[in-house]
């Protein structure tokens, strides 16, 4: 009589009513007799309420807005908190979910016959479910608020007045939609230099990290010969640029490259009447920096090559010798693709790393030497054009536009080449 009771009681436990009273977080739980869950999630749900409510308040009508009183209210600090209650709106709201889906499964389990376990029992699973998340949770957190939250702020603020003449707290930022973006195509002096800038980032891009790698791979190719003797003393001696720490070898080569003093026009050119402008004409200077790029990069790719060389097997040398294939034959058919299957993705990290290398640009000329009628310099790329703007002219909102066009350009770059590469695909197939 009891068991059967029992059974009545499991077909009329009522998901549907389960799910209609976790409206209020915590009151399905208790309706499937999860009376610890269920008291633990009203808690959650109520002490949120009363902490954060006035926060939330402010913080949207201050995300709608950016303050109404010039000189009183700071658009900058609104817009945190208003980027803030957004956050927590979707914690909030993921939690809510989280609740109405926990009490509809737990009732569904009930009405096919699952026993509501001890809370002893209960909490021993949820810990063991838990745990992964716990050991998760605090990177989860710096993420958001180290990562996520001043990528949101920078993005808020490209679609602002925020410039030198409008700065918080004295002024009230508004929210001017798309025009920071048309700006960069329709006025002139920002169109020109947005055009120059981007195509000498990526020339410099490919040009620099291209020479690198094929300085890299000869290198490698030439210590990795079995006719080459000490090769451990060569290749150490060839990883020495990269044990240097890069702004010293930076420094040292803008001394060098000095039009006055530096050696390169001093020793190495003056025997034969020549002296060039390093650092005052614009092509020279580019010269000059790629060059630099490539004796700062090529050491780390041509330990990568080296390694990668030593794996190859010497039998497939052979087999391709005896059946009459030329050096360059296999070179093409078996070096290069064996170095660029397994190091594809560094490749890529080093191309992506050289359209963002802020560092040599920014010691070695400060994008310099300048141009007339453009608000960067002559060498200046992407990265540190946004610098200037921020630090220099604090055109807070024109760098925040450039500097998402650089991320989305960059990001969408990097995403094809993965795509493109065997390396990532499973079992390396095609």
């Amino acid at each position: 009589m009891s068991r059967s009771r029992n059974s009545e009681d499991h077909l009329r436990h009522s998901p549907r009513t389960a799910l209609l009273c976790s409206i209020v977080p915590g009151i399905g739980q208790m309706y499937n007799r999860r009376f610890m869950k269920g008291t633990l999630f009203f808690i959650l749900f109520v002490a949120f309420l009363g902490v954060f409510i006035d926060f939330l308040n402010i913080g949207y009508w201050g995300l709608f807005t950016l303050g109404t009183l010039e000189g009183v209210d700071d658009s900058r600090r609104l817009l945190i908190q208003g980027i803030l209650s957004v956050i927590l709106t979707v914690a909030a709201v993921t939690f809510y979910l989280f609740n109405l889906l926990d009490a509809r499964k737990d009732a569904l389990k009930i009405r096919q016959g699952w026993k509501v376990t001890s809370i002893r029992e209960g909490f021993n699973t949820a810990w063991n479910g838990s745990f992964p998340y716990l050991l998760v949770g605090p990177g989860f957190f710096m993420i958001i608020f180290v990562l996520l939250l001043p990528l949101l702020f920078m993005v808020a603020l490209a679609f602002t007045d925020y410039n030198i003449y409008n700065s918080p707290p004295r002024f009230l930022l508004h929210w001017v939609g798309l025009e920071n973006f048309r700006n960069v195509v329709t006025i002139p002096i920002w169109r020109t230099t947005f055009v120059s800038v981007l195509s000498w980032t990526i020339v410099w891009t490919l040009v620099a990290t291209s020479l690198q790698l094929a300085l890299a791979m000869f290198l490698a190719i030439i210590v990795n010969d079995k006719r080459i003797k000490f090769k451990k003393a060569i290749r150490t001696v060839l990883i020495l640029p990269w044990a240097v720490p890069g702004f010293v070898s930076i420094l040292t080569f803008k001394a060098l490259y000095n039009d006055q003093f530096g050696a390169v026009n001093k020793q190495l050119l003056a025997p034969f009447g020549i002296s060039v402008p390093w650092m005052t004409d614009p092509l020279w200077t580019k010269i000059a920096i790629i060059m630099t790029e490539i004796w700062l990069g090529f050491a780390f790719v041509f330990a990568l090559f080296t390694g990668v060389l030593q794996s190859i097997s010497n039998d497939w040398y052979e087999a391709a010798e005896i059946d009459g294939a030329s050096k360059w034959q296999r070179f093409r058919h078996i070096t290069l693709p064996h170095v660029l299957f397994a190091t594809a993705p560094l490749l890529i990290m080093q191309y992506t790393g050289n359209f963002n290398n802020f560092n040599l640009i920014y010691l070695f000329n400060q994008g310099g030497p300048p141009v007339r009628g453009q608000t960067a310099g002559s060498t200046d790329i992407v990265i540190s054009w946004v610098y200037k703007l921020t630090f220099d002219t604090m055109n807070y909102n024109m760098a925040a536009v450039i500097s998402i066009i650089l991320g989305l350009f960059v990001a969408l770059a990097a995403f094809l080449q993965f795509r493109r590469t065997r390396s990532f695909q499973e079992g390396g197939e095609g």
